[in-house]
């Protein structure tokens, strides 16, 4: 089953404002944005150009289903969307360590789906984040994972970290 990942009732209005967060409140609900409620921010948006940004929750929204199965595929929580510009963004609010690899392992799972159904060959940037609300200073990527990554889902750049610069 082919999925529009870019034309859904899922999208929100686009937004210009140039400081925003983007939040899910983990209780089965879809990730949203926020412009008041800082405490609720996983990921935080800086968006100095004021350029006008989508924002796609695809996590409790998009309904994909594993082939022939009534299981949901897992996914990232949603997608910014601007000019020639897509970034993935998983939010987790969690201590443990084990958050970056399931974080990865849902933006793999993502580029995938949207790959399989979309033909995105025609976006210049594409990034992935993992965001973690327990952890939002910048960790170091390795740069093997990174390389790793960069070639496993045809050039989307990983970036662990709970600030989005959009330029």
């Amino acid at each position: 089953m082919s999925v529009d990942f870019f034309n859904t009732t899922c999208k929100e209005a686009e937004i210009n404002n140039t400081t925003f967060g983007i939040c899910d409140n983990q209780d089965g609900t879809k990730a949203f944005t926020d412009i008041e409620n800082k405490e609720k921010w996983i990921a935080s948006v800086s968006n100095k150009n004021g350029i006008t940004i989508a924002f796609t929750p695809i996590d409790n929204c998009l309904q994909i289903f594993k082939p022939k199965t009534n299981d949901l595929e897992s996914t990232c929580d949603g997608m910014l969307t601007f000019t020639d510009n897509i970034y993935l963004v998983e939010l987790k609010r969690q201590r443990t360590s084990g958050w970056i690899p399931d974080a990865i392992g849902q933006l793999k799972n993502t580029i995938k789906l949207i790959t399989e159904s979309q033909d995105i060959s025609h976006i210049k940037y594409k990034k992935a984040y993992a965001c973690n609300k327990k952890h939002p200073s910048f960790k170091a990527i390795d740069n093997e994972l990174s390389k790793k990554f960069f070639t496993e889902t045809n050039g989307f750049r990983l970036d662990i970290n709970s600030e989005i610069n959009i330029k």
